[in-house]
């Protein structure tokens, strides 16, 4: 019998509040801010709260966090819902906080009246040394003690524009003395004339994240908000504002977030990355965004699979990116075409192969996979490409593929012996000369010959060309963040070298964009979104064993 698999705290929790009737129907939300696009820290979160409606019942709402007009776009919405698609989830509602804000207002309106909430004419720079440090305790504002009405009154002008942004916002009373600073008083309205996305200009004042997230979770009778660790001192102020208003009790959890080696999840850093072109866009292969995963090859599959490998827990870590690595890897291995590229060639010439001859032969898709994958054709010629590294002019000790007089067996081919080969001006081999035996043909070798090194090749003859993109680390340390200075110091020059002429099987000139495909011998590779019949362009997924050698 299989081992049952261990709870993570927040399924327990959920369990007992189902079990004790505390939940009657488990409703959850991913809410992103439409302010960049989702990386695999969000994969994270979008796997547990979809994952956990899927394992319990229930539904998972979408609700966009567009409370900030001023970084907001309609293609950073398009791409958050095109992510979570992807990954195969379905939310029940797509909702957004701008539906809400007649309603957040009221509320802020109802903190108001009971006295819990005033208009601050105070700076920035003010309220900041009002709230005192974790030792001291704040001091009120000179505008705390303003009356009801007046607030009322200048919160109106507030909302009718008739005061410019920074004049003033809309505070929380609450606790000058609390040990927890988010509770000194805090901003809940701002002024902002900014063109809101959805909204337009119907509005000119809007609410901090703290004011809306909670009340949104209430509204949409969230029973569970689960969140990362940042939120653990917000849960305070979070419960406070539901108290005071008397509205549904949802809940804050908190779990630790995905922190990745070799690379960064600030948004803010990435939208730098994109900005300043460091990278192409947002998709870059080399982005730890979902749709940078993507174009590079990631599955869903290997994606959802390293979430559950990492689990959910209460303390931060940083979790190494050769395991994502070797989750794609494993997913791939299982699905992916094989069949041959050589990527800097040199010409093997078989010297008693009928010139102007060629043949088919048959190569299997997918020796993984239950049904093989089934076959392919492949054109076999006279003179071929191979990889400049499967030949050795004075081979080394146990080198089992072509030098003088060895001999090996050419992959779905037959066994070949070289006895020659040929330099250029400049030293470099430019073509080997081999023999070729007739009878050694794979699937009907009679031949008797045993060889110990086996290597791909392409027909010269029936090759077509492509452009091939090796991917690797974005950065050439483990944590750009905690180094000193500026992270964008720390990008790895050889993340991306480019092969603009690389040979391939006629088989992969047509070929769908994520179909995925091993390489022989080479690692895992992906047709890119910008490939055309006229120029073909692959990208290296992930090579097919772990490579990477960090900075010295």
């Amino acid at each position: 019998m299989s081992e049952e698999k261990s709870l993570n705290f927040i399924e327990e929790l959920i369990e007992n509040d189902l079990s004790s009737g505390k939940t009657k129907t488990l409703v959850t939300r991913f809410p992103p801010e439409p302010n960049g696009y989702l990386h695999i820290g969000h994969a994270k979160a979008i796997c547990l709260n979809f994952g956990l409606t899927q394992k319990y019942g229930g539904y998972t709402n979408l609700r966009f966090d567009d409370t900030n007009p001023v970084t907001e776009k309609t293609e950073y919405v398009n791409s958050q819902q095109e992510d979570i698609h992807w990954l195969g989830f379905e939310w029940k509602n797509e909702l957004y906080a701008s539906d809400y804000f007649d309603q957040l207002h009221a509320f802020a309106v109802t903190l108001i009246e009971k006295g819990l909430a005033y208009v601050d004419h105070s700076t920035a720079e003010e309220i900041a040394e009002q709230k005192g440090t974790p030792t001291e305790p704040g001091k009120p504002s000179v505008y705390r003690a303003r009356t009801i009405t007046e607030n009322l009154t200048l919160f109106a002008s507030m909302k009718a524009g008739e005061l410019p942004d920074g004049a003033c916002t809309l505070r929380a009373k609450i606790d000058l003395a609390s040990p927890n600073m988010l509770m000194r008083d805090p901003i809940i309205y701002r002024i902002k004339h900014a063109h809101h996305h959805r909204t337009g200009d119907a509005w000119c004042i809007y609410p901090m994240y703290d004011f809306a997230h909670g009340q949104s979770d209430s509204i949409e009778n969230i029973t569970h908000s689960i969140c990362t660790l940042e939120y653990v001192s917000h849960r305070e102020l979070y419960d406070w504002f539901i108290e005071q208003l008397g509205i549904f009790p949802s809940k804050q959890y908190e779990f630790a977030r995905l922190n990745l080696t070799y690379t960064v999840m600030s948004k803010r850093k990435l939208l730098q990355l994109v900005n300043e072109g460091l990278v192409s866009g947002w998709d870059d292969p080399r982005m730890p965004t979902i749709s940078g995963l993507r174009r590079r090859g990631y599955t869903p599959e290997s994606i959802k699979e390293f979430c559950e490998r990492i689990g959910i827990a209460k303390r931060e870590n940083l979790i190494e990116l050769s395991l994502l690595e070797f989750c794609i890897r494993e997913d791939l291995n299982k699905r992916a075409t094989r069949v041959m590229a050589v990527l800097d060639p040199i010409k093997l010439v078989i010297t008693n192969y009928p010139g102007g001859q060629a043949e088919t032969l048959i190569g299997e898709n997918n020796p993984e996979a239950e049904d093989k994958g089934g076959t392919r054709e492949i054109p076999f010629s006279r003179e071929l490409w191979i990889e400049r590294e499967d030949f050795m002019e004075e081979p080394a000790k146990k080198w089992f593929r072509l030098a003088p007089g060895a001999t090996v067996r050419l992959k779905h081919a037959y066994i070949v012996q070289c006895h020659d080969f040929k330099k250029g001006p400049d030293g470099e081999v430019t073509e080997v000369h081999c023999t070729y035996i007739p009878e050694s043909k794979s699937g009907e070798d009679t031949s008797g010959i045993n060889v110990k090194g086996t290597i791909h090749w392409v027909s010269a003859a029936h090759a077509k060309t492509a452009e091939v993109r090796l991917y690797d680390r974005l950065f050439s340390v483990e944590s750009p963040d905690s180094e000193e200075g500026d992270f964008k110091e720390y990008l790895n020059p050889l993340s991306i070298q480019t092969i603009s002429n690389a040979y391939i099987e006629p088989y992969l000139a047509t070929l769908a964009e994520h179909q995925p495909y091993q390489f022989i011998r080479k690692g895992y590779f992906c047709v890119d979104k910008d490939s055309s019949p006229d120029k073909l362009i692959f990208n290296r997924t992930v090579g097919l064993k772990e490579a990477w050698k960090p900075k010295a």
